[in-house]
């Protein structure tokens, strides 16, 4: 399993795209695994043929752990690699499955050896439903004969207890006993025939069983869980919501496009402005562009702000690195190439790690306002919902229609004091709310 990134620790087989005894050649692409954060295709190290395949498709395993072969013509796979058959077994001894799978006390059970109770049609009155002595001897006290008043009918205590819980009548019943004597497996019989009767006759009752898919929780998705229960769990989580009016944010833009529509250039996003605002904003607040490490704090003097892509198979966090030293207009086209090639699997690991800040956004989803988990071993998450029209009072409290939108902060309350976020957040939020601010 190779190691393809620096703080990987297992792989996921995700499909072999070579099958056992293909000939392959170096560099020809043999399969395709999963870390934690990326799929990568794995070429074929020399010229051979596949063999000894140890990992299956699915199956995670630590890095470097061997999960196949390249053997040239005519050599051997190794010992090691070669399937043990399994030891075979002595049969097990001939016995009567029932007394042994019944919980009964050795004293009990050998009186009901030797008097020929069925213990699996006795209700143990011991701990955990034990068969005790005292459940054979009251078993043995039952009248042997059982009647309707029409002729005795025999049978064993077992028998007897079955007939009662079943409605079996015991004088319908032929007994393959000594003697004709009824068993509790003749009870048992009868019953069931008197079941199949019942069912042929009436109509059915089954309950339908759910139509579900089963998931494998594997690869991405698994590390998914994995990483966001621990942070949930370790990390102490405290949350700011505000309202941002974004008029001025919406005037800039809209001058920024009519500038790039001149030039032919991309439209700027509002994902990228976003984006310079904030990696602007973390520059004057370098606690929330930090981590937790163990019994440290790091304060990362780089501002790599991630963004949260949404996948089908789960949700990766490619990052756009050293943010205020970017035009937005270079972000934006950053932006746009990531989102792109994070949605066809085909980013680098080193573009998913590193990240010191991330940004989720469900605007575009109409989600109006939500709290992000932070993502290891980060300090801060910002959610940014969905921008609304809202009456709010304007100047001398007259009610205009703004633009609002909704952003909450998640930070970590071991780095990040109620005080430094609200610092944060007043700038963010006059930033946003003034871009212009980014050219001071």
């Amino acid at each position: 399993m190779p190691k393809v990134d620096m703080d990987q620790e297992t792989g996921t087989v995700a499909q072999w795209l070579k099958k056992e005894g293909d000939e392959v050649k170096q560099g020809e692409i043999i399969l395709e695994i999963e870390t934690d954060k990326v799929a990568i295709e794995v070429e074929s190290p020399a010229n051979g043929f596949l063999s000894g395949i140890l990992v299956d498709e699915g199956q995670t395993v630590p890095i470097a752990t061997t999960i196949a072969y390249i053997l040239e013509p005519g050599e051997a796979l190794p010992v090691a690699a070669k399937p043990t058959q399994p030891e075979e077994k002595p049969a097990a001894p001939n016995v009567q499955q029932t007394d042994w799978e019944v919980p009964v006390t050795p004293v009990a059970r050998k009186m009901a050896a030797s008097e020929g109770v069925d213990l699996s049609a006795l209700k143990g009155t011991g701990p955990q439903g034990r068969v005790t002595k005292k459940d054979v001897q009251d078993a043995l006290a039952a009248p042997e004969p059982f009647g309707n008043g029409e002729g005795k009918v025999y049978a064993t205590p077992a028998a007897k207890r079955s007939a009662k819980e079943l409605s079996v009548i015991l004088k319908n019943i032929r007994g393959s006993g000594p003697d004709g004597r009824i068993q509790a497996a003749d009870v048992a019989a009868a019953a069931a025939r008197l079941a199949d009767v019942a069912a042929s006759t009436s109509a059915p009752t089954e309950t339908p069983t759910p139509d579900i898919e089963v998931v494998p929780l594997r690869g991405m998705r698994r590390t998914i869980a994995e990483r966001i229960t621990a942070s949930y769990q370790q990390a102490p989580h405290i949350g700011f919501t505000w309202r941002n009016d974004m008029t001025k944010f919406n005037e800039v833009r809209a001058q920024l496009n009519a500038q790039a529509e001149k030039a032919g250039s991309l439209r700027i996003s509002a994902t990228a402005l976003i984006i310079k605002i904030v990696g602007y904003v973390l520059a004057r607040h370098p606690w929330l562009n930090a981590s937790f490490q163990g019994e440290e704090i790091h304060l990362y003097r780089d501002i790599n702000i991630g963004m949260a892509v949404a996948l089908k198979t789960g949700l990766i966090v490619p990052v756009v690195r050293n943010v205020c030293d970017k035009g937005v207009s270079e972000i934006t086209a950053e932006v746009k190439d990531l989102s792109l090639r994070a949605r066809g699997g085909e980013l680098l690991p080193a573009e998913v790690r590193g990240g010191t800040f991330t940004i989720s956004n469900l605007g575009p989803f109409g989600v109006e306002q939500f709290n992000a988990i932070i993502n290891p071993p980060e300090a801060a998450i910002l959610a940014i919902g969905a921008t609304q029209n809202e009456a709010v009072a304007g100047e001398d409290d007259h009610v205009v229609i703004r633009p609002i939108m909704n952003m909450t902060l998640s930070a970590d309350h071991r780095v990040v004091d109620g005080a430094v976020a609200a610092y944060f957040i007043a700038d963010l939020k006059a930033a946003v709310e003034a871009p212009v601010l980014l050219l001071m």
